[in-house]
């Protein structure tokens, strides 16, 4: 910006400043909750160690499907830095597993995402199936 147009008008200059920040404020729409009302969230067990994966029952919801994906992606992020909290019911069996253990993979899907896990041996797998056995029948 030319300093002499801001020496001439700073209130001018002022006023449109507190324009586009209370322009930027407004921001995009809030994300919608995922809730079992607007989405299906399924666990299943593999040789491998097991998914999880999140879906829209609407499709078409594009604020939704990203706001699962935005879930599901920060999750498989705090579980490849080895934190799986706290609430989730079978979190206490995943404590024994050091990151590097377990082998996370995000992906996204047509209506949400999805997280692979796949253990690096047997007691990773073991600690994955009691893990998601605690998850389904939480659900």
């Amino acid at each position: 910006m030319n300093p002499r147009l801001a020496m001439r008008y700073p209130a001018l200059i002022s006023s449109i400043f507190l324009a586009l920040v209370a322009v930027a404020a407004l921001g995009a729409p809030a994300a919608p909750a995922v809730t079992p009302h607007n989405s299906t969230h399924v666990f299943q067990k593999n040789t491998y160690g097991g998914l999880q994966q999140w879906l829209a029952k609407d499709a078409s919801d594009k604020h939704l499907v990203s706001a699962i994906r935005a879930r599901v992606l920060a999750e498989a992020e705090r579980f490849g830095k080895a934190d799986y909290g706290r609430a989730t019911p079978g979190a206490r069996y995943l404590r024994g597993i050091k990151a590097g253990q377990l082998d996370i993979t995000y992906r996204e899907l047509p209506a949400g995402a999805a997280i692979d896990y796949a253990g690096r041996d047997a007691a990773s797998v073991d600690a994955i199936h009691k893990w998601l056995d605690a998850e389904i029948d939480a659900e």
